[in-house]
């Protein structure tokens, strides 16, 4: 889906942001806001982006076996959609989560103890980039 920079709902906008500043929390409630009332097409590729957001505030946080829930729920939802989608390379966002979280999916223990390794951390990046935001 090709779409304007200024169509871009402003909650969808700010969780992008909130998301590249590592704000996961953040990230979801944005996108929870938007998902909440959204009846649309949309409805479960905001709840993937909502529960990508989530698997990493999890991991951040030592919640390794919520974390590796949430990376197979998540990735449930966002493959029905085409790449791109809404913007965003889904098959690179999803690369980059799987590289991620590599170690934790390798993990057969109950509670996997590993930590998250912040250079592996996946960015967003809107195309076409969202009006009023900088190159």
């Amino acid at each position: 889906m090709n779409k304007k920079a200024a169509d871009y709902d402003p909650y969808y906008v700010d969780g992008v942001n909130f998301f590249n500043e590592c704000e996961y929390f953040e990230a979801h409630d944005a996108w929870e806001e938007l998902w909440q009332d959204y009846q649309g097409t949309s409805r479960k590729f905001y709840q993937g982006l909502i529960q990508v957001a989530v698997c990493l505030h999890h991991f951040g946080n030592g919640n390794t076996r919520g974390a590796k829930k949430l990376y197979f729920t998540c990735r449930k939802y966002l493959v029905e959609y085409d790449s791109p989608y809404e913007g965003i390379d889904l098959t690179k966002l999803l690369s980059e989560l799987e590289a991620c979280c590599a170690e934790l999916l390798a993990c057969e223990d109950e509670i996997p103890r590993v930590e998250l390794v912040p250079d592996l951390l996946p960015e967003i990046r809107l195309d076409p980039p969202p009006a009023n935001s900088n190159p």
